[in-house]
């Protein structure tokens, strides 16, 4: 069966931040969440390695293609959504800059962008025509892909029909995973 294993990155110092295609490394606590994440991995069977070309998930990535001596390939079109003005910024300071816009940005989810950011609309279809890509040349294997929250939950709600919600509490976790093979999330 064709398989596609989404692994989330470790987590970096801009944790709680609007970090999009910032490109942080994985701090202290994420390279331990990494240890935990390859002895969850122990027992996978594991083809291919694809992941985002951000720090944070080509270290996470690394560690997995060593452990089961893989190469891995970088693909850009796996980054997260790009924040604009609003890289690297919390919440709190977001609403500070413009309180109307990011009000209005909040209702009208995921229709507004952020200021100069990524429309979803264009970064839900990048993700999907590279997820798609990865599935057609999967070919009966698993290729582990390790990307970002944001990568994960567009392919959980366009795989599984889940809702924002839903998504947002299965991809919270720094180095959170699951699967998609032959039509079903696990």
């Amino acid at each position: 069966m064709n398989t596609l294993l989404f692994i989330r990155h470790a987590e970096t110092d801009m944790a709680g931040r609007f970090c999009g295609h910032t490109d942080p490394p994985v701090n202290e606590r994420g390279h331990r969440q990494i240890e935990k994440l390859l002895e969850t991995l122990k027992n996978e069977s594991i083809d291919a390695i694809y992941t985002s070309d951000l720090k944070r998930a080509v270290t996470t990535a690394e560690a997995i293609a060593t452990v089961f001596e893989l190469k891995l390939t970088q693909v850009t079109t796996l980054r997260e959504i790009y924040f604009g003005d609003w890289e690297g910024l919390t919440w709190k300071e977001i609403e500070a800059r413009d309180a109307a816009y990011a009000r209005n940005w909040s209702e009208a989810y995921p229709q507004l962008p952020p200021p100069g950011g990524e429309p979803f609309a264009s970064f839900q279809s990048r993700i999907m025509t590279e997820v798609r890509q990865l599935l057609t040349m999967a070919d009966q294997k698993c290729i582990a892909i390790v990307t970002h929250a944001g990568v994960m939950r567009v392919v959980l709600r366009a795989f599984s029909g889940v809702d924002e919600a839903t998504a947002w509490e299965r991809t919270k976790m720094y180095c959170s995973s699951f699967r998609y093979t032959h039509g079903m999330i696990q």
